[in-house]
């Protein structure tokens, strides 16, 4: 099992930054990847960006490429996602993602932390 425990949502204008943070706890070793997803009213769950287990390897989804930056402190086994230049319409539930890959594959999430910007 993991457990997630997010951080670092709230309200700001447009223009503005937040960092959000995600800190895993229990079988940590078994990370494929750790990440942020949204979620939006009245709109699917969509992937903002990941991170490979070494850092190495980052994605980031159109909509947030070059303003948004995802690291990782492996010592802490912590995420986080500097989200810079924000705009409204990146106003949603942030969810952290751990993907575990052991025998099989498993997601596991966070609780989801508000993020509202307004314009």
């Amino acid at each position: 099992q993991v457990q997630l425990v997010e951080s670092g949502g709230g309200s700001v204008q447009a223009g503005g930054s937040l960092r959000l943070s995600c800190a895993a706890s229990g079988r940590t070793l078994s990370m494929y990847t750790m990440g942020w997803f949204r979620q939006a009213p009245g709109k699917e769950r969509e992937v903002v960006a990941t991170i490979s287990r070494s850092g190495d390897s980052t994605y980031y989804s159109d909509s947030v490429k070059g303003r948004f930056t995802i690291s990782r402190d492996s010592a802490k086994a912590t995420v986080y996602l500097q989200m810079n230049s924000l705009k409204s319409e990146d106003t949603a539930v942030y969810y952290c993602n751990f993907k575990s890959l052991a025998t099989m594959w498993i997601d596991y999430w966070g609780q989801g932390t508000q993020v509202t910007v307004s314009s």
